[in-house]
């Protein structure tokens, strides 16, 4: 557990890059109105500090992965930290919700960092079912590899479920989109704030019920949805993964080149 106690933290949302979508790709289920009408989708990363805490939420993808994969990139995750005055050695956590490309790119930009995944992750995203390319297209090899190399090297802490990570920051394992899918619930001002990651991709997702089309379980999604309300005090402090509604919902920090999101 990282040492050190605060009331409540700051939370930031940081905007990286973004990809046009149709409305019906973006859940399971049929939707209702027009289902191919836009409906883009934001990357995030999020950053949590406050007192001696500094916890850094998913690493993004760089500019190069956004090229490969067609994504309008804003800006490098570390770039947009450094706006906020944190160096990358500044950084000595950094939990990945998943391993998706687009969580947990960039881990190596953060060398001093201990690393916090679920272990049902690491098993997921090394077992069999990336044989299944409908799975396995989620994630890049490399960078799973670099998250091998510093499990190898003791620099990755591996966990079980509910965690406890230092006063009034929680992870809780939530699976369904991926098998070790984590969400990160932080004290705030606010009350309670829970970083859905894709647990939720959308607001929509969680409030008509209907997930995001890429799972590996959707009874443990649906059974997600239940724990994400549960932790967080009241629907407006769940926090989705990828809804562009966050970057209108809370306020944009005037920094030039930048899209940072004050949360709480």
């Amino acid at each position: 557990m990282a040492s050190g106690s605060i009331d409540s933290y700051e939370v930031y949302a940081i905007k990286y890059a973004s990809v046009e979508r149709a409305r019906q790709s973006n859940f399971l289920e049929p939707v209702d109105g027009d289902p191919d009408a836009p409906m883009p989708l934001d990357f995030f990363v999020w950053l949590v500090r406050g007192g001696d805490q500094l916890l850094l939420i998913d690493t993004g993808f760089s500019r190069v992965s956004a090229l490969a994969r067609n994504r309008s990139f804003v800006q490098e995750p570390v770039a947009a930290l450094a706006a906020l005055g944190v160096q990358a050695s500044d950084v000595k956590h950094v939990v990945l919700t998943h391993l998706h490309y687009d969580h947990a790119g960039n881990v190596n930009q953060f060398p001093d960092a201990t690393v916090w995944l679920q272990e049902r992750e690491i098993a997921y995203a090394t077992g069999k079912c990336m044989c299944d390319r409908k799975q396995n297209h989620f994630f890049a090899l490399d960078d799973i590899a670099v998250v091998l190399k510093r499990l190898y090297e003791g620099e990755v802490r591996l966990i079980d479920g509910a965690h406890a990570f230092a006063p009034s920051i929680e992870f809780h394992r939530v699976g369904g989109h991926t098998d070790g899918l984590q969400i990160v619930r932080v004290m705030t001002t606010k009350g309670w704030v829970v970083l859905a990651s894709d647990a939720a991709h959308y607001y929509e997702n969680l409030a008509r019920m209907n997930p995001f089309p890429a799972i590996f379980s959707k009874a443990d999604m649906m059974t997600g949805y239940g724990l994400i309300r549960q932790l967080a005090d009241g629907d407006a402090n769940i926090i989705p993964g990828h809804d562009p509604r966050v970057c209108e919902r809370f306020e944009r920090l005037d920094i030039p080149g930048s899209s940072i999101h004050r949360i709480a």
